[in-house]
């Protein structure tokens, strides 16, 4: 049993992603969860980018930043359709 009441009907989306063995929790906890859980992950999320480049040096500062340019183009195209 889940610590989170969800919905019945969630889309297709959201079901797979909830599917997801460690996004899907954090994205679950995100959504549904706290209000104040986006700032932890969010808070996570740049720790774990520290510690790359902590680990890796340069690679580890601009490999994660080119990995999100394909997400970031597609939210600017999903945001200019309306």
């Amino acid at each position: 049993m889940s610590a989170i009441d969800l919905p019945r009907n969630l889309p297709l989306g959201q079901r797979v992603l909830f599917a997801i063995p460690l996004l899907g929790r954090i994205a679950k906890e995100v959504t549904y969860g706290d209000s104040d859980n986006i700032y932890y992950s969010i808070a996570a999320g740049l720790s774990l980018w520290g510690i790359a480049i902590l680990l890796f040096g340069i690679p580890g500062l601009y490999i994660p930043a080119l990995a999100m340019v394909p997400v970031i183009w597609t939210l600017l195209i999903l945001i200019s359709r309306g």
